[in-house]
């Protein structure tokens, strides 16, 4: 067996993070960067970043060496016992490089800054009738439970219902660390196989709902012109106590420039409901400009996991097979009912696995 050789690019990515990581330090000792505030915060940063990196590399090499030493050994000594025992050394540690090898190139991969934003999340009923309101309403609820697994809270924005126990269309956002970064690859068509309650011949019926993950918006990511927004206020219609029908409480913000519109009336508050649906518009507004940068991104490079096309078929629930695909990836699991019981994270594991992957990819090509 030939010791493995760490790949040069690899290598050399590593040793430009070591050279980094000694001119922060350097920095960060000097009486300039120690009266100046910012800089201060913005090297310490760095350094954070950049400090597991070279510690990485170091094991990995250290981890190489040992591994050519054991290696030698198993080839030159003549006693069975420990030629054995090198030989199973050797095992042990060439699966450590590997490990540390795929770690090393994780940490070299810039982080998603928009991971731990709160994810606001659009669920719409799609092609199917009524079916396709409960199925969106499946949805909401899955999503409801996985926060909850998390430990994260969810906040509804707007919900238009259907016939009793369907949703024609659901907004909330989810909070908690990495919220945004595990929902994102949730965006796209979610299909279902199933037998309706109301068929009485036993036929299965596919039918449709689409999902939309938003990074929420923050004031600094973009500037909205207040001259840009048409905003209309109407009397709210559906349930929703005494107010209802009696106040303009319900609002419509129209962005001229790219035409999109926000419509809530969850809130008796003309205020409330104002503000919330200015913080959808932001959200909906980011998604454009996030899903350019995708775009350009995708024209130079396959994309393996995909950019959250709503029109792209994601992932298939079939029910009499009890089983869940998602198409991107090629995983199904028959767990059906633990996946809408919240239990998703070995979709999101996954998926996030999948893209991790394709950008290792991109970054070394």
């Amino acid at each position: 067996m030939k010791a493995p050789e760490l790949d040069p690019r690899l290598e050399e990515r590593l040793a430009d993070a070591e050279r980094r990581f000694a001119g922060v330090e350097e920095a960060l000792s000097s009486p300039e960067v120690l009266s100046d505030p910012v800089q201060l915060r913005e090297l310490g940063q760095e350094r954070a970043h950049l400090e597991p990196i070279v510690r990485t590399g170091r094991e990995l090499r250290a981890a190489l060496d040992e591994l050519e030493g054991a290696l030698e050994i198993a080839s030159e000594t003549e006693d069975p016992a420990m030629r054995g025992l090198a030989q199973e050394e050797a095992t042990t540690l060439g699966a450590r490089v590997e490990s540390l090898s795929v770690r090393a190139k994780e940490l070299l991969i810039p982080p998603d800054p928009l991971a731990d934003r709160p994810a606001v999340v659009e669920v719409r009923a799609g092609t199917g009738g009524d079916e396709a309101g409960l199925f969106a309403a499946d949805l909401m609820r899955m999503y409801r439970l996985y926060a909850e697994r998390l430990g994260w809270s969810l906040e509804l924005m707007s919900v238009s219902e259907g016939i009793p126990g369907s949703i024609k269309e659901a907004i909330f956002t989810v909070r908690g660390r990495g919220a945004y970064g595990r929902l994102r690859y949730e965006s796209g068509v979610h299909r279902v196989q199933r037998i309706p309650e109301t068929e009485s011949q036993g036929r299965i019926h596919t039918s449709a709902a689409t999902v939309a993950v938003l990074p929420e918006a923050e004031d600094v990511d973009l500037q909205i012109d207040p001259n840009d927004l048409r905003i209309d206020v109407y009397r709210s219609s559906g349930p929703g106590g005494q107010s209802v029908n009696t106040t303009d409480s319900a609002v419509r913000i129209t962005h001229i420039p790219s035409g999109l519109v926000v419509s809530i009336q969850d809130e008796k508050s003309q205020h409330k409901n104002k503000a919330k649906a200015l913080r959808v518009l932001r959200s909906r507004l980011l998604d454009h400009l996030i899903a350019e940068k995708e775009a350009e991104r995708a024209r130079e490079r396959k994309t393996q996991v995909g950019t959250g096309d709503r029109s792209a078929k994601i992932r298939t629930y079939n029910f009499p097979q009890s089983r869940v695909t998602d198409h991107r990836i090629g995983l199904t699991l028959y767990r059906l009912s633990d996946v809408l019981d919240g239990d998703l994270d070995e979709l999101t594991t996954a998926l996030r696995l999948a893209d991790q992957e394709e950008r290792m990819a991109s970054e070394e090509g």
